[in-house]
């Protein structure tokens, strides 16, 4: 590929396992990527574990880009779109990993049209990931195309037609990976509570979800089935099924996804406040 196919503008946590993904599955060589962020300890590790230019502002690394991906966090947002401003050339494609940013935003703050949006999860660190992705209207089929070869480095993607169903995104598997994060932290401390130590424990609860979600999927059943494939009348499953519903288990994951969904709106509205806890 040519110099400067992509330049990355942000280096956090997300920007980076993309980043990763791209130069793994040699989507991009590392000499065609460049990137830009104000933490120079970030750019120099990147430019020397995986040899990507640096540039030294976000003009010089959007400058001649055929794709710019904008991975910065929210609240640096404006100044770095007041700087960029005109700067994208208009054959360039923009896409933006930003929570909330509507493709409205980002034509205006950027004055330019070329512009997908995408919500990844954190999984796609390991190639594992899913995410959602809209493109708007100017972006052309071969832009597309381009988009979905990289986002296959993070794992599957989801194009969807509606801008607004990139929130649900968020509340479904932008932010799922720390619902299941926190279901396993508490059977790992159930398991050490009842005598295993953290590591087997760990280990066990793991394994247990890892396998699960593989054999869900080889199955292609509803969940249900499997759920009733292991539970016996009377037997322990059953009891423990049973504790579990009591606790309101269902209602409370569908409230936490509503307020997640909720949440993102209110971002994506400019809306700063926080709502009380859902009742």
């Amino acid at each position: 590929m040519s110099q400067k196919e992509l330049a990355v503008i942000g280096t956090g946590m997300m920007g980076q396992a993309i980043l990763s993904g791209l130069i793994q599955k040699e989507v991009f060589s590392p000499a065609s990527i460049v990137v830009s962020d104000p933490d120079g300890q970030k750019t120099g590790r990147l430019q020397s574990d995986w040899g990507v230019s640096v540039a030294d502002s976000n003009p010089d690394a959007v400058a001649g880009a055929k794709i710019v991906l904008l991975a910065v966090k929210p609240q640096f947002l404006k100044s770095v779109m007041r700087v960029l401003k005109g700067k994208l050339s208009p054959e360039s494609l923009l896409i933006s990993i930003i929570t909330g940013v509507s493709v409205e935003t980002l034509r205006d703050g950027l004055e330019h049209d070329a512009i997908i949006r995408v919500m990844p999860n954190t999984p796609a660190q390991t190639g594992d990931g899913i995410s959602g992705w809209y493109a708007a209207a100017e972006v052309t089929i071969q832009q597309k195309e381009q988009a979905a070869k990289i986002l296959s480095a993070l794992g599957p993607a989801v194009l969807f037609e509606k801008e607004s169903d990139l929130d649900i995104v968020t509340a479904v598997s932008g932010s799922g990976p720390a619902y299941v994060f926190l279901f396993i932290e508490a059977m790992v401390d159930a398991g050490v509570q009842m005598g295993l130590s953290r590591a087997v424990a760990q280990e066990l609860v793991v394994q247990t979800v890892k396998g699960s979600a593989a054999y869900l999927e080889k199955r292609a059943a509803h969940p249900a089935v499997l759920r009733n494939e292991v539970t016996s009348p009377g037997g322990t499953t059953a009891e423990a099924l049973f504790f579990l519903e009591q606790g309101g288990l269902r209602s409370t994951v569908a409230r936490a996804m509503w307020a997640c969904y909720e949440r993102s709106v209110a971002l994506g509205e400019g809306q700063s406040h926080r709502k009380g806890p859902v009742s």
